[in-house]
């Protein structure tokens, strides 16, 4: 397709498309595989960048009870699996750990930190029981010295998602099915348990400002700040911006992805129920929330509906995100790659996936050096039932990643 069909393409439709490319052919983008664990199933948003090294890692689940933590090279383009967490971490049987679902985050010193999830039904079904959970830990590693098992956050709980102060390292994690707000000093192994934000359900992503300030989302979709100058917790009086008619499921659940533009003081957000958000965030109380709209607007079913458990930000100052998931899409049986210009405020389709190659992406935040952005993705070769096989998908806006 020529550059000129693209033009006309842009000029004459609402939310244009560019024509899939013949697979091989697509130099801006490449799907890189896992290796040496051959029953992966999936990533649930287990996926980070680390500046320090310029690496990226991920966590990768069988969905069951075994998960790898990988290291990416993108100066090798190599992938590598450091191990697996039930060894690393000697966790005896009855701690079995299901998946990470939390991102993983750097600290200033090349670590990385994340959490554990129980991950499936034995968690949820058999709680407090001897073979149900016995809750998800904190955990620290870096190629130095490996893997550190920090210790249990709240017994029979998951850790459903980390965040990191850049500046002291304090972590914040968020519990489930409870969501209680854990604040974790490493240096001190001193942890602290603020209290219930959430209800029936748990809003999965936490996020930091560049302050070390940590934000969740509480029961009512109101933007909930952990001020570390004050050690208090500062609620919005307003919830986040939702469709008229956004059914409860899609306002409660809270906040699916993020993605930081420090240089104009803004933190990008996506809520569950589909508007895309510009938060600007400040240093003392609730900064200035301003709504996007949707994610996408193809004039066809509720703009509430679609689902995006990622978002990145281009060195060109565009976001991408990827929508599809949880049988949730914008066109039948497809997930779709997203361009969004918060210049002229424009939202374009640049890529569509049939749900066999990319069936859901997650990730938020991950940018190497030379501008890649990824995503922790999984495809669904059959297009029936849950059995995925995960793949990273390393996409660059700008320039060819592949020769």
């Amino acid at each position: 397709m020529t550059r000129t069909l693209h033009i006309w393409l842009l000029l004459m439709c609402a939310v244009p498309v560019f024509a899939q490319k013949p697979a091989g052919t697509d130099k801006n983008i490449a799907f890189i595989e896992y290796p040496d664990f051959p029953e992966a199933h999936s990533t649930w948003g287990s996926i980070g960048y680390n500046a320090a090294s310029n690496t990226v890692h991920i966590g990768v689940t069988n969905h069951a009870n075994n998960i790898g933590l990988y290291t990416f090279d993108p100066l090798q383009n190599a992938m590598k699996l450091n191990g697996f967490i039930r060894d690393m971490a000697n966790l005896r049987p009855y701690q079995w750990q299901g998946k990470i679902h939390s991102k993983i985050v750097a600290a200033p010193d090349g670590s990385i930190y994340f959490s554990t999830d129980g991950g499936e039904s034995r968690e949820e079904y058999l709680m407090e029981h001897p073979q149900g959970y016995a809750g998800g830990f904190f955990m620290k590693w870096d190629a130095a010295n490996g893997l550190k098992n920090l210790g249990i956050g709240m017994q029979y709980e998951s850790i459903k998602d980390v965040d990191i102060d850049p500046k002291t390292g304090t972590l914040y994690g968020i519990s489930y099915p409870q969501a209680h707000f854990l604040v974790y000093n490493p240096d001190k192994n001193e942890m602290r348990d603020l209290g219930r934000l959430a209800s029936s359900h748990v809003p999965r992503i936490l996020f930091t400002d560049w302050w070390g300030n940590c934000y969740y989302v509480d029961w009512r979709q109101r933007l909930v700040k952990y001020e570390k100058d004050s050690d208090s917790l500062v609620f919005a009086r307003e919830s986040l911006p939702a469709f008229p008619g956004t059914p409860g499921s899609k306002i409660i659940t809270g906040v699916t992805a993020f993605a930081k533009d420090e240089a104009k003081g803004i933190i990008y957000l996506i809520t569950y129920g589909a508007k895309l958000i510009a938060f600007h965030p400040e240093k003392n109380g609730i900064g200035k929330v301003e709504d996007l709209g949707g994610v996408v607007d193809t004039g066809k079913g509720n703009a509430w509906g679609p689902y995006v458990p990622n978002l990145n930000i281009g060195k060109n100052g565009k976001l991408y995100y990827i929508i599809g998931g949880h049988d949730n899409y914008v066109i039948k049986d497809k997930t779709v790659l997203v361009e969004y210009d918060p210049a002229t405020g424009k939202k374009i389709i640049l890529r569509e996936f049939p749900i066999t190659a990319v069936t859901e992406a997650t990730g938020c935040d991950t940018r190497d050096k030379d501008g890649n952005l990824y995503f922790a993705a999984r495809r669904n070769p059959s297009g029936m039932g849950d059995n995925t096989r995960p793949f990273m998908i390393q996409f660059n806006p700008e320039k060819e990643i592949r020769k």
